[in-house]
């Protein structure tokens, strides 16, 4: 059975000033073990033997105590730069800079605790109990201001458990992914590194003496050797469901434009019901469940009642039957009473006295598979769209026509969403922003029929589409309505790209002379990323057969790339990489493809491509809906030169025959018939090496991207849209029903 070493620590002030970090990094309480273990410039053998017995241990579990933030405090101190003001000390005020100074803040009387598990043995023991005798000598974890003493023990594994329950602060354990807090801890080598660290520190000033100057020199030491682990200390989820007070206790709708109605209901019969049973912490009831006289410091700690509205099939109603409760880690109040207390309310018809509906505890946790809860891999997604829209600031438009004022202002909307992720806590870099009134999806409703005229007025709400850099886990709740129930977005399972694109730095300076070389290199690149473990490339990265054998089903079964120059400046600024279905209408993605294509585009990062040297790409994203690239509209114009699928033959009239060839391209590719206009025609020899420029005009708009031709897989006969023949764009939902968004504005 595996034994436990618990260190406790109490910090005297309750204040923790370190940089950087909390909870403190197990590294920081291994460097201040050794700091008191040492004597002088030694450690002892027993001491250092024990310290590299803790160093092999896998990373501990870490509790911490309730922490805020306090406020910010800037101080000046003089900068480590001496030279620059020529070693005068009166002037030393001259090189003072600012260094700002904001503390953790936490009962004192709770100790943090950091628990080790590890093999009982004697030599284990023996090593852990030498580590409970250092660990007496700790005087300090932070900065110099954070005094601290400490104790260990070692236990039972099994009573640690019993030991973090009756902690009542938070827990942080490691994680096995990479999400998470990530935390140093220490290692095989830290102890010898912390050694190196300091020999070299002891001798970074060197002086040389060239005839009569003595020139000082500084050597930096080197960093001590940690590890990065990730630590999870995800929120916990209370759900509940709306159930009528009848025997048979069946669901009770309420409709979602009230979700902010339903929302307050619930929080004031909540708070009562704990402000009767704790009186004495009616002061944080009131801050962390209803938000009165909140501060910043405790939006981190305040809880969340999200109603979740029906979802996940075509024809759900999207009426509320289900509540969740959200209780940070951080949260000063014990989650399990914030759960009691919203246990069996109840919604009273006063008039008559009868109990209409009753809030209990659900069996049933499905719902929150539609909403991204879950906190691992597979509840994790890119694309998510709002359920109930969001309440983002009113800002004025300007002065403009009707449209100029509409742009404006839904390009002042999403930068206001990306304010509200900011505030929500999401860092993950976004890719698109979509913002429109109308719902996404067909039993959604208005944005304005959510407004609340004392809190949220109509101009403020609206539906938003966010398409992230990386999946994101859910809830995802956005917008100064966020604990008010408004901003609740949902994932889009299906949502995946068919079209990729990958910006290219100006200073790679690649000329559209050399897209061929560019091309094939990305090419080789995607066939390599594709390859999976037995060393077979998937065709729609290939071309090729299992067996080797060129594709031959008649249509495209490959990825289409296309090297574009969008600034016209002669150099290459983005690389365009396209599913075989998204450029040819006749092919159908398979589900499995389109993730397959979307999973795999987006890992790619570096391309070496020979004498172009490596590129380093920026992350995939979609094309947007502006782009010339996309449409829909009635004409379009060659960008790179078309190549006639067939050789027109010799003594035939050579613009004739390229028009028929285009034309017959377009039939196999799925798009109507169009009128074709001759721009520019190059050949060779006997006809031969035949490239135009063309102009398509169709009769109805059509979307792109449009790649026709014979090295169309390569770059080749690349179109863009007319803007004087460009239509409005109209949005798809993922159901494929089609609405024109009247107020929609994508933002990239």
């Amino acid at each position: 059975m595996n034994d436990a070493l618990l260190i406790s620590i109490r910090f005297h002030d309750g204040r923790y000033h370190g940089a950087g970090d909390w909870p403190p990094a197990p590294a920081r309480l291994f460097q201040a073990l050794v700091a008191g273990a040492a004597r002088g410039i030694k450690l002892t053998d027993e001491d250092a033997a024990a310290l590299e017995w803790l160093e092999r241990l896998d990373a501990p579990v870490i509790a911490t105590p309730v922490a805020r933030i306090g406020q910010s405090c800037k101080t000046y101190v003089p900068n480590n730069d001496l030279d620059a003001v020529s070693g005068e000390l009166k002037r030393i005020g001259e090189i003072r800079t600012a260094k700002n100074i904001r503390p953790h803040i936490f009962d004192s009387e709770i100790p943090l605790l950091f628990v080790w598990t590890f093999k009982g043995g004697e030599d284990d023991d023996g090593n852990a109990q030498t580590i409970c005798q250092i660990a007496e000598r700790l005087y300090q974890l932070g900065r110099g201001v954070d005094m601290a003493w400490a104790w260990a023990e070692v236990m039972d594994a099994s009573e640690v458990e019993t030991r973090l329950a009756r902690h009542g602060g938070v827990v942080y354990r490691p994680s096995e992914g990479e999400t998470g807090k990530a935390l140093l801890c220490p290692k095989e080598g830290s102890l010898a590194s912390l050694k190196e660290r300091y020999d070299a520190n002891r001798t970074r000033f060197t002086y040389t003496k060239e005839d009569r100057k003595v020139q000082q020199l500084f050597s930096q030491p080197p960093k001590p050797r940690f590890a990065k682990v990730a630590y999870d200390t995800p929120p916990r989820h209370f759900l509940f469901e709306i159930r009528a007070a009848t025997h048979d206790e069946s669901f009770v709708p309420w409709p979602s434009t009230k979700t902010a109605e339903l929302v307050v209901a619930l929080r004031d019969q909540a708070a009562s019901r704990l402000k009767e049973a704790l009186p004495e912490k009616a002061g944080e009831i009131d801050r962390i469940l209803v938000g009165r006289e909140a501060t910043e410091a405790d939006k981190a700690a305040r809880v969340r009642i999200l109603p979740l509205p029906s979802i996940g099939y075509t024809h759900a109603d999207r009426a509320i039957r289900r509540v969740l409760i959200e209780v940070p880690p951080n949260c000063p109040l014990r989650a399990d009473d914030i759960a009691w207390a919203f246990s069996g309310l109840e919604k009273i018809d006063y008039s008559t006295g009868e109990i209409l509906w009753n809030l209990v505890r659900a069996a049933e946790q499905g719902m929150l598979n539609h909403y991204g809860v879950g906190g691992n891999e597979q509840n994790a997604f890119r694309v998510w769209r709002a359920i109930t829209p969001a309440a983002l600031p009113v800002m004025r438009t300007g002065r403009g026509t009707a449209g100029a004022k509409r742009v404006a202002g839904g390009a002042k909307a999403a930068r206001a969403v990306v304010q509200a992720l900011r505030h929500a806590g999401v860092a993950v870099p976004v890719e698109s922003i979509r913002v429109q009134r109308e719902p996404f999806d067909r039993n959604g409703a208005r944005a304005e029929e959510f407004a609340m005229p004392e809190r949220f007025v109509a101009r403020g709400l609206h539906h938003v589409e966010i398409a992230f850099a990386q999946a994101v886990s859910g809830p995802l709740v956005i917008g100064n309505g966020r604990y008010l129930g408004l901003g609740l977005m949902a994932p889009q399972k299906d949502a995946l790209h068919d079209v990729l694109v990958f910006s290219i730095a100006p200073e790679t300076n690649i000329a559209t002379a050399d897209a061929a070389s560019l091309l094939y290199a990305v090419r080789r690149a995607l066939m390599a990323l594709s390859r999976d473990d037995n060393g077979h490339v998937p065709r729609l990265f290939s071309g090729h057969e299992r067996e080797g054998a060129p594709a031959r089903s008649g249509g495209h079964d490959h990825v289409f790339l296309a090297a574009d120059d969008a600034d016209g400046d002669g150099h290459i600024n983005r690389l365009i990489v396209a599913a075989p279905w998204a450029c040819d209408r006749t092919t159908k993605g398979k589900r499995e493809n389109r993730a397959c294509f979307d999973r795999v585009s987006r890992k790619l990062i570096h391309v070496r491509a020979g004498k172009l040297g490596v590129l380093n790409l920026g992350p995939a994203r979609a094309l947007a809906a502006s782009d010339p690239l996309i449409g829909p509209a009635h004409a379009w114009e060659s960008r790179t030169a078309y190549c006639p699928t067939r050789h027109a033959g010799r003594g035939k009239d050579l613009g004739a025959a390229v028009v028929r060839d285009v034309i017959a391209e377009c039939g196999r590719r799925g798009l109507p018939k169009p009128e074709v206009e001759l721009l520019e025609l190059n050949a060779g020899p006997n006809g031969g090496g035949l490239a135009a420029r063309v102009r398509l005009r169709f009769a109805v708009a059509v979307a792109g991207p449009i790649m026709l031709g014979r090295d169309s897989h390569k770059g080749g006969g690349l179109f863009v849209s007319d803007p004087l023949y460009q239509s409005p764009s109209v949005g798809v939902s993922e159901s494929g029903d089609a609405a024109a968004h009247h107020d929609e504005v994508l933002y990239q």
